[in-house]
């Protein structure tokens, strides 16, 4: 009986600590990652003094320059589980821009969003006639997006934005006539600044959930709260309806769905058109914080929802942290460049915690590779005071790397995503 129970608590192969963090519900594994990342940061804060890790402020841009790589990584998920790559998210976002701003000024915010989404939902058509009809490559097609969008926009402009009477230019539309409210989540952030002045206080780990609070909920406007909702919705979708286990059919194996009934070409339409409308919805989400349509306004972003639905693993809450973890990277290297520092001491953590995971699953060339870097991003975090502008600005961009890499081991994407399907030739 003993043996039994010793056989369950530690099965073969598994340590202790292994065991700890493997065992157990999916949902109990997620609760203790993020409840011991947040202990983590917290205690970076403290060590460091760079408040503006958790600060309310940071939290909020955070939350803002999440949002439109959330919306193009969802955009992706759709387009992905149904089999078509898209990598023309960031040429959709641009289209959603311009459609945002050109509506914008016109007829204000509300038909912003609409303009947006339809010019998107435009560029996903594009994408599935070429993909799904022609059987283009997909990786040739998005990047014909990307391209055709940065001309398209630019000629769109200068027709219709040069010597116009409200304004605007080649690179730039006249002003949105209105712009969203913003509206304050009640009890927390409404009546005495209560979380501000717990805030204030610098504890370890209260003040830092009253900074998290205080960020995620006050200014908050319309598409910043849609945008959040369509996460749980996203899921309820494609894993709990029947349209959804249809879509996700087409990327797993297309033939077997044909063979079932399931209009495989139509499905993959109605996926990339949707795909392409959330994308557009990021770019009306950045025009809205600018104000007005700015060429080249999505700067790359879609390429990194691209990378937050990867580090996602196809999947709604995955790409959501990842797209918080890129937005607060960018957030803090606007805010500080001496608290950029200061996530060179929150690696070395983090890689000395992934050498003892490897250590204890005998993996030991990963485990001294994870303990070298650690020591190297410790060394840094002790000598250098503030990083240089440049490499300041390049932070998203190396977090985003930095976290494919290490979550590259364990991706499943969709067995048919990218592939051409032909009815019969498979």
């Amino acid at each position: 009986m003993s043996t039994t129970a010793s056989t369950r608590a530690t099965p073969a192969g598994r340590g202790p600590l292994t065991e700890f963090f493997l065992g157990g519900s999916r949902a109990r594994r997620i609760t203790l990652l993020l409840v011991g990342a947040f202990v983590l940061v917290s205690a970076v804060r403290v060590i460091s003094g760079e408040e503006s890790l958790t600060a309310s402020s940071t939290i909020a841009a955070a939350l803002l320059l999440a949002v439109p790589i959330g919306l193009a990584a969802l955009g992706g998920l759709f387009a992905e589980r149904a089999g078509v790559v898209n990598i023309g998210l960031d040429g959709m976002m641009t289209l959603g821009t311009w459609g945002a701003g050109f509506c914008g000024y016109q007829w204000g915010w509300q038909a912003a969003i609409v303009g947006g989404m339809l010019f998107g939902a435009l560029g996903g058509l594009l994408h599935a006639v070429a993909t799904v009809t022609f059987g283009v490559d997909h990786v040739v097609s998005g990047v014909a997006i990307n391209i055709l969008a940065a001309g398209l926009v630019r000629f769109l402009s200068e027709l219709l934005y040069s010597d116009n009477p409200a304004g605007g230019g080649v690179t730039q539309s006249p002003a949105l006539t209105s712009r969203p409210p913003e509206v304050s989540l009640p009890v927390l952030s409404s009546g005495p600044d209560l979380l501000g002045d717990l805030e204030r206080l610098n504890w370890f780990l209260l003040s830092d959930v009253a900074g998290v609070l205080r960020g995620l909920t006050s200014g908050v406007g319309p598409t910043t709260i849609l945008a959040v909702l369509l996460i749980p919705i996203s899921y309820l979708i494609l894993w709990r309806t029947a349209f959804g286990l249809r879509l996700r059919a087409c990327g797993e194996n297309p033939a077997a769905a044909d063979s079932l009934g399931v209009a495989v070409y139509r499905m993959k339409y109605i996926a990339v058109i949707i795909s392409g409308s959330l994308a557009g919805l990021g770019g009306v989400f950045l025009v809205f914080i600018a104000g007005i349509y700015r060429e080249g306004q999505t700067n790359g972003r879609g390429f990194i929802g691209l990378a937050a639905l990867i580090f996602g693993n196809w999947r709604p809450g995955g790409l959501a942290a990842g797209a918080g973890l890129f937005g607060f990277a960018d957030a803090l290297q606007l805010r500080s460049r001496s608290a950029v520092v200061a996530l060179f001491l929150l690696l070395a953590v983090v890689l000395a915690a992934v050498a003892v995971w490897q250590a204890t699953r005998r993996k030991l060339l990963q485990a001294v590779t994870a303990a070298v870097f650690a020591g190297i991003t410790l060394t840094g975090f002790l000598t250098i005071d503030e990083l240089a502008p440049g490499l300041v600005s390049f932070t998203p961009h190396l977090t985003t790397l930095l976290v494919l890499s290490l979550a590259s081991q364990r991706l499943r994407m969709p067995k048919a995503d990218g592939l051409v399907y032909r009815r019969g030739e498979h």
